[in-house]
């Protein structure tokens, strides 16, 4: 059974829709099976959150890779509602928060914030990420989260090739 996530002083499996409605979504390790749901959320967010920057991989090297390299080999977070479905996946590598991807029918309800939470709770050294100078929405995220903006760089080692940022979290 994977290890769910409860973390201190809230309960892990409450949030709120933009209507203020209480909603059940569970935070836990992803799971073989999750593979497919989790490559999907990571397909509809990517193409919601950011249009304008061209993916490397194809739906189905998407799908591969997820089953065959993120879930296996790396500490994959679910985002799992009440009624199964996955709506959002997080990545720690080390101290890298290598990914956090929502399902956009999901954004604005407080599972950034508690995956954010949990990263913080598993790795509480500190952490480090990447995100597009594009994606606006997400430096004001993580920025709200305590992360600082600490390099800029052309692309050149993102396999998108597209411009980004090295953000780090420090604990006090």
């Amino acid at each position: 059974m994977p290890r769910l996530h409860r973390p201190a002083g809230g309960d892990h499996r409450h949030g709120r829709d933009p209507g203020g409605v209480a909603v059940t979504v569970l935070l836990r390790r992803a799971v073989p099976a999750d593979a497919s749901a989790t490559a999907g959320v990571w397909l509809r967010s990517f193409a919601a959150a950011l249009p304008t920057v061209v993916r490397p991989r194809s739906d189905d090297e998407v799908h591969a890779h997820v089953r065959d390299v993120v879930i296996p080999l790396r500490e994959t977070w679910v985002a799992e509602a009440e009624d199964g479905a996955i709506v959002g996946m997080m990545v720690l590598d080390g101290r890298l928060l290598s990914q956090l991807y929502l399902d956009p029918a999901h954004r604005g309800r407080g599972l950034g914030d508690r995956f954010v939470a949990l990263a913080k709770e598993r790795v509480p050294g500190g952490l480090t990420l990447w995100t597009f100078q594009v994606n606006k929405p997400a430096h004001r995220f993580y920025e709200r989260h305590g992360f600082v903006a600490v390099e800029r760089t052309d692309g050149h080692d993102n396999e998108e090739r597209e411009p980004d940022v090295r953000y780090v979290w420090q604990p006090r």
